[in-house]
């Protein structure tokens, strides 16, 4: 089965970040993490992208699926298994 293209934009010290990529992790979900303090700019490309300051910032390919507390929801409900298998 295709790995999904799951992007994690991350800071460092982000207690909200740590839980969105440990949840990705206990469930095996192979994702790419980019720090927006690695790239200046990054972070004003994902509010024009999203709408959003916040962070994580997390994607499914070009889908927005939100932030930490969004992914363990989706989680929680049987969206993300459902979005993961679609974009397989």
């Amino acid at each position: 089965m295709p790995v999904a293209p799951v992007t994690v934009y991350t800071s460092s010290f982000c207690g909200y970040c740590m839980r969105a990529l440990n949840l990705l992790q206990r469930r095996g979900i192979e994702y790419t993490e980019i720090s927006v303090e690695d790239s200046p700019g990054l972070r004003d490309e994902l509010v024009a992208r999203s709408g959003r300051r916040s962070l994580p910032q997390i994607y499914l390919g070009e889908r927005y699926l939100g932030d930490a507390e969004e992914l363990a929801a989706m989680d929680r409900s049987g969206e993300l298994d459902r979005l993961l298998a679609e974009s397989a």
